[in-house]
């Protein structure tokens, strides 16, 4: 009787120390995922910026999420809950529609929150217009920001800068981790080199045309010398005279692919294309996998550019 007394309090001497041992472990899990920083971003090119830098040590908060159009696009009562925690804001900051009507109501949920503006250092351009008849000029010293190009991650010149900006608001907000940021930025920082030499690699110097519903590729056509020819007038639909000149225009310069992205009608572009015998192809500025995805894009654009 004893020795089974005896074994029964080993047993239960045994089950209280992988009791105990499971509590450390989950007690460990969870100050680990306490030591997690959380930041956001407004779209989802900057999540890999982001990760790319800090890793495991941050926790990114995309603000506009896959399919969603930052022209349009409202946060949830769950984003802004999360964005109460965060310790970053990483805005784009060229003007994005998003973060031109919803960045003063962020900043009211959390009023420590350090807010890093990634376009510092990058000049943004004016929003890419075709040429008409009759255009109104605008002013000088008109400072309506709908008038600027807010797209600059297209390029990887200007995504480098961006990358910049970034590590710095990581280091500000987590100082103790800075020498692993600074290395593992500038190893991205390789990488987007590697992807701009592929892209000139691929695409050449002889330029060329390509057309586009939504003006998204401005940034991209400027660096690598292309004409960046847009279906889209100020985010409206062209006019029958208009799509006879898209029409006539993409003729003349022998165009027969028509990019368009997910987050636009495609209607017009679908009429261009079958009036030309062409093709729609969908390009995405907003993917996450930012090199990944400008490999792809490079390739559709090398298929679809026409050279003068």
């Amino acid at each position: 009787m004893n020795r089974n007394i005896k074994l029964i309090l080993s047993l239960f001497t045994l089950l209280a120390a992988v009791s105990m041992s499971g509590c450390i472990d989950q007690t460990e899990e969870n100050a680990s995922q306490d030591e997690t920083i959380a930041v956001a971003v407004s779209i989802l090119p900057q999540q890999e910026f982001v990760e790319k830098i800090a890793g495991d040590k941050v926790n990114v908060i995309v603000l506009i999420p896959p399919g969603a159009s930052p022209a349009t696009h409202e946060p949830t009562a769950g984003q802004l809950r999360d964005v109460a925690d965060a310790k970053a804001y990483f805005t784009v900051g060229s003007g994005l529609p998003f973060e031109n009507v919803w960045l003063e109501k962020i900043e009211t949920v959390n009023e420590n929150m350090l807010i890093v503006d990634c376009s510092e250092g990058i000049t943004i351009m004016e929003m890419h217009e075709e040429e008409h008849e009759n255009e109104v000029e605008v002013e000088e010293n008109d400072h309506d920001h709908g008038g600027l190009d807010p797209h600059i991650w297209t390029s990887p010149v200007n995504a480098k800068i961006m990358v910049e900006n970034t590590y710095l608001g990581l280091i500000e907000i987590d100082p103790d981790n800075s020498e692993l940021y600074l290395q593992n930025k500038e190893a991205y920082l390789k990488e987007l080199d590697d992807a701009d030499a592929r892209i000139r690699s691929t695409l050449g110097e002889e330029g060329g045309s390509f057309m586009t519903y939504h003006p998204s590729w401005n940034y991209f056509a400027t660096e690598y010398g292309l004409e960046m020819i847009t279906i889209e007038e100020e985010g409206k639909e062209p006019s029958p005279r208009d799509m006879q000149r898209l029409i006539d225009e993409a003729e003349e310069k022998n165009i027969r692919v028509i990019f368009v992205q997910a987050q636009f009608s495609t209607q017009s572009a679908e009429a261009i294309a079958s009036a030309i015998n062409g093709e729609v192809v969908t390009v995405d500025p907003l993917a996450k996998d930012y090199i990944d995805n400008l490999d792809i894009i490079t390739e559709a654009f090398s298929q679809g550019i026409t050279k003068e």
